[in-house]
């Protein structure tokens, strides 16, 4: 089973850029998308049908134009669970999960701190879904979360370790994926791959992609009893639809 996620900053704008064009050609089994800003209805179905994916789940935000999740799948899953039930996140359209026979494949999409209102929200975002997942894995222990968690883990994962009053390096934003992988699931591109310099998120100031001075701030994390079913994990910062780029994971069954 081959799985991307990938923050498209817009999936409309992504088309135009010749997103379809390129998920034929990548060809995942699934593909969860972060940050469609979009409403199901807003985007025509024909286009993911022709790339090769009948299957395909929104879940959007009360708010238009922004935020957003969708996974779309080549066959079709025995169930679809829009959202986690907790009202306080949920509205923002960030969790969105498809459940086969082997595997539960969620695409999450975890705010951004970009003011202190927001650095609030994201803080309580995380605690909330933290406890979430925990218990949601009691449940179903193949567990898959792909996504953009707006944090970078290590040093290795951004181009200048030294921004440590930024959001999305604090101390305690990288505590709290440290507990989340100590809770049971690994870092995916992490876990096979040691080497520096891989990023998937570049700002669009200062020519930061061409300069490669990116953050790795999107993981498919894997919980535990797949580990075994690891078998290959990438990033693909060639597709360029957006300021992130796609990553993968291979599982092997």
């Amino acid at each position: 089973m081959k799985i991307i996620s990938y923050n498209v900053n817009g999936i409309r704008a992504a088309i135009k850029k010749g997103f379809l064009e390129w998920l034929k050609a990548a060809n995942p089994d699934i593909i969860c998308i972060q940050e469609t800003k979009a409403n199901k209805e807003q985007v025509p179905s024909e286009g993911f049908d022709l790339a090769g994916y009948p299957y395909q789940y929104w879940f959007s935000a009360q708010k238009k134009g922004y935020s957003g999740v969708a996974i779309f799948c080549k066959d079709k899953p025995n169930h679809i669970e829009y959202g986690t039930g907790i009202e306080t996140i949920d509205f923002e359209g960030r969790n969105l999960r498809v459940d086969f026979d082997n595997v539960s494949v969620m695409s999450m999409y975890l705010p951004s701190g970009t003011n202190q209102a927001r650095l609030d929200f994201k803080f309580n975002y995380m605690a909330q879904i933290q406890d979430y997942l925990i218990n949601l894995k009691k449940q179903i222990p193949n567990l898959i979360v792909c996504g953009d968690y707006n944090i970078c883990h290590e040093a290795i994962d951004i181009h200048n370790p030294k921004m440590k009053g930024v959001s999305g390096f604090l101390p305690e934003e990288r505590e709290w994926i440290g507990n989340f992988i100590e809770n049971g699931f690994i870092d995916s591109f992490r876990h096979l791959n040691k080497e520096p310099h891989h990023y998937s998120w570049w700002s669009y100031r200062a020519n930061s992609r061409a300069n490669n001075k990116g953050w790795r701030i999107d993981y498919n994390m894997v919980s535990l009893p797949l580990k075994d079913a690891i078998s290959r994990a990438f990033i693909l910062p060639d597709a360029k639809h957006s300021d992130h780029c796609p990553i993968g994971v291979e599982l092997q069954f």
